[in-house]
């Protein structure tokens, strides 16, 4: 508070005060969207339209550059400011990012040729990067130099994607999702490994955070990032068995580590017992594409959907429900159905991971239906909030 401008940032309408409003309401409505219209393409209910690239690039691309990253930035574009001391980004500056995001979303949608869909999609991640960089370089802030090193090789692994779109190369655009995937995968270990004790503290109000151990967040984000390298040299879909140990090892570092965290007292607060679920979704999927990689599953979907829809999903979602409350100055009390949301997101994971091999057509109506649900709960509670003006009065 004591960085910014009161008068100059009140002015400002809510929306625009700080990143999470826009891109968290943006995002969470997209995703909302964005399901049922898979659902309804995989059914063949949408006729001859068809996105850049088709409906099955589209839903690849855009569950993990449109939906995730929009949440990504949000996250990281409120968080850099208490990280620095500087003012985040606010006013046109954001209105201007975020209308590059809905503008890249709309041209996936309308088919725009990839001559004018590239530069579109590529300009969101970039920028991104170096509003990132540069706010933290003004103040040096090494230890979150990582963060910039892992968005620039996310704005990489989208530019892969993009050039197998205009190539017509599936493997190029495969090989650009799994790394970005797998670079996502890596910010959730780094971030969910720096809050999620701290917020299991003072959520039961023990006296202190469990202390980390740097060595193994080290050496978690160093294998998931060498998984997304792997992933984007195409090594890992060719020489499957060399990526079984790393994918076992990183399953048992994230288990430890959860399991470290671990407090019995979690399961009567819902804003914890997500995050924990979301960190052991982390661990299911990890462990399945291990399992795969040796030869010892037969397909690795169920994994990588416990990978999007359990971890990523759900730790978007308890994030989001999390911060929008302490952003907007509330108190970290949920509304009223939000714990049935989390409680969805879980049960639309096992039915995508769980069901849907043994019966697709259920367990694909079952895990959209949930997902959809949830989402539409948040928008209905939360979008109220990031509309308006914090409750305390302060700027944010």
């Amino acid at each position: 508070m004591n960085v910014i401008d009161r008068a100059k940032a009140l002015s400002i309408p809510p929306l625009w005060r700080l990143a999470f409003r826009p891109f968290f309401l943006g995002a969470s409505l997209y995703a909302l969207v964005a399901i049922p219209l898979w659902v309804m393409a995989w059914l063949g209910l949408l006729g001859d339209w068809q996105p850049s690239g088709g409906w099955l690039a589209w839903h690849r691309h855009e569950m993990l550059f449109g939906f995730a990253m929009a949440i990504v930035a949000g996250f990281l574009l409120t968080a850099v400011q208490t990280w620095t001391g500087r003012p985040g980004l606010s006013g046109r500056p954001l209105m201007l990012l975020a209308g590059v995001w809905l503008a890249a979303r709309l041209g996936w949608l309308l088919g725009l040729p990839p001559v004018l869909l590239i530069p579109l999609e590529l300009a969101f991640p970039l920028a991104l990067a170096a509003l990132m960089a540069r706010m933290l370089w003004a103040v040096r802030q090494q230890r979150n130099y990582p963060i910039v090193l892992v968005l620039s090789l996310l704005a990489g692994a989208d530019g892969l994607l993009l050039s197998g779109l205009a190539e017509g190369d599936d493997g190029l655009q495969r090989r650009g999702a799994m790394a970005g995937l797998w670079l996502v995968a890596a910010l959730m270990g780094l971030i969910g490994g720096r809050v999620i004790p701290f917020f299991t503290q003072r959520g039961l109000g023990r006296a202190e955070a469990v202390k980390p151990w740097v060595w193994l967040d080290i050496a978690l984000l160093a294998g998931t990032a060498l998984i997304a390298v792997l992933y984007a040299a195409g090594v890992a879909l060719q020489a499957q068995a060399l990526l079984a140990p790393l994918f076992l090892a990183v399953a048992g570092g994230h288990l430890l580590r959860l399991a470290r965290w671990y407090d019995p007292g979690i399961w009567r607060v819902p804003l914890l017992w997500s995050l924990h679920l979301a960190m052991l979704w982390l661990v299911v999927a990890t462990l399945g594409l291990g399992l795969w990689h040796a030869g010892l599953l037969a397909s690795s979907s169920p994994a990588l959907h416990g990978l999007t829809i359990g971890a990523m999903g759900g730790l978007i979602l308890a994030m989001i429900a999390r911060v929008t409350l302490g952003h907007t100055g509330r108190p970290l009390q949920l509304p009223a159905g939000i714990g049935w949301a989390f409680v969805l997101f879980n049960l639309g994971a096992v039915a995508r991971v769980f069901v849907y091999p043994q019966a697709p057509l259920a367990g694909l109506a079952l895990a959209a239906g949930c997902w959809s649900l949830a989402l539409a709960l948040y928008a209905w509670r939360y979008a109220p909030m990031l509309l308006r003006a914090r409750v305390d009065g302060h700027p944010g």
